[in-house]
């Protein structure tokens, strides 16, 4: 069974997620992977006090790399799950806001 705080591993930060986060008033986080839409959706609106309006989950495969003289194929980065959360439009994640 996971707890509140086992549901949400890290948020993920890249150019387009600051743009979700600017535009569209979505924010993206790794969850675990046994972790399902309605449990971050609590998860997300407990911990920071926001009204959860969607949750789209994703699972991102694991990069593949080629290394030595055989080239053989070895796994660079394993898979992980992440979900892209909408909030209402007046509301923020402190988490994300940068200097002030």
């Amino acid at each position: 069974m996971l707890t509140l705080y086992d549901v949400l591993r890290r948020p993920i930060e890249t150019e387009k997620s600051r743009y979700q986060n600017r535009k569209l008033h979505q924010y993206v986080f790794e969850v675990h992977p046994h972790a399902t839409k309605t449990q971050v959706k609590e998860a997300v609106e407990t911990l920071f006090d926001v009204d959860v309006i969607k949750v789209n989950m994703l699972v991102m495969p694991a990069k593949l790399g080629r290394r030595g003289r055989a080239r053989r194929v070895i796994q660079r980065n394993p898979e992980y799950k992440k979900a892209v959360v909408t909030i209402r439009a007046d509301q923020s994640i402190d988490l994300f806001e940068g200097v002030r």
